[in-house]
């Protein structure tokens, strides 16, 4: 069990903080149990919104799996932020030290870089305060137009929602894009792609509708890829016709059939294996075709 600790600042916006604690709670939901804990500088810490919140003092004792994460708060400027004291810094510090995460969502961002932890790493934050964070923290490079960033355990985030796209990203690389879409799907919420970056998985880019029936197919699909899935047993599984899924299947997923969607997974496993050193026919093997020149005509046929 991983713990997920946020650390609050006064002017704390509700759903900087919220929005991935929701993330990190669903996933509990799907054998991915986290503990969430709130550490303050003062027991009681007002949000933006008005509502009080309740915090622990100190600090909870923490490992590389942990993450600590840093909500944005309300300021006319990151100039004008709530100061922050320096035990609370280092604690932030020590963390990353020790090999665990640390993350910002919004103007958190002026957190970790007062912490030292910006420096020579890519980072990102709301649009209004980008310029005004290049400025303070010259040794950071702040990314635009992304929703997030990752770099060596250090990870931000752009305004407000984007801390679920965050969330989300960690669930993914933590768990498998399987366990990220399942957590998207419960919050029915879309997953986005990141700015210039390309999504990472089909199994986020074909999720972005709320055809119930659908995503219970993807699900299987997503799980089982590599073995045969016969359009009989999945319409049976999922309790509608082979008519009626592949219906609805091209319909939510912007004209790929199952059969089409358990072929993209596999062959971006394929790409995956290939890109670490395994042949084709390796490769082909390892995620269920029985022949390597289908995998061949695949890679040659244009993206999804």
């Amino acid at each position: 069990m991983s713990h997920i600790v946020f650390f609050l600042v006064p002017g704390v916006h509700l759903l900087d903080l919220a929005g991935p604690a929701q993330v990190f709670f669903a996933a509990a939901d799907f054998g991915h149990p986290y503990t969430l804990g709130y550490v303050a500088e003062q027991p009681q810490v007002p949000s933006a919104q008005g509502l009080p919140l309740l915090a622990r003092l100190d600090w909870p004792e923490l490992g590389p799996e942990d993450l600590i994460v840093v909500p944005g708060w309300r300021a006319p400027t990151l100039a004008d932020s709530p100061a922050i004291g320096t035990a609370s810094l280092q604690a932030l510090k020590n963390h990353h030290a020790r090999g665990g995460t640390v993350a910002s969502v919004c103007a958190g961002a002026e957190a970790l870089g007062q912490a030292g932890l910006l420096d020579g790493r890519r980072c990102t934050t709301h649009h209004d305060v980008q310029e005004e964070l290049a400025l303070r923290h010259p040794g950071a490079t702040v990314v635009r137009d992304v929703l997030f960033t990752a770099d060596d355990r250090v990870v931000t985030s752009a305004g407000i929602a984007s801390g679920i796209d965050l969330a989300l990203h960690l669930i993914a690389t933590r768990h498998g894009p399987a366990v990220g879409a399942k957590v998207a799907r419960n919050m029915v919420v879309y997953a986005r792609r990141n700015g210039h970056e390309p999504q990472a998985s089909a199994m986020f880019r074909h999720r972005s509708h709320l055809d119930d029936t659908v995503h219970r197919a993807q699900d299987l699909i997503d799980a089982r890829f590599a073995e045969p899935l016969p359009l009989p047993s999945l319409a049976a599984a999922v309790g509608v016709s082979e008519r009626t899924l592949t219906r609805l299947f091209t319909r939510a997923t912007g004209g790929l059939t199952p059969l089409r969607y358990q072929q993209t997974l596999r062959l971006e496993r394929a790409e995956h294996f290939i890109s670490h050193g395994a042949t084709v026919e390796a490769a082909a093997r390892s995620v269920g075709f029985e022949d390597p020149r289908m995998l061949r005509r695949l890679r040659a046929r244009p993206a999804s």
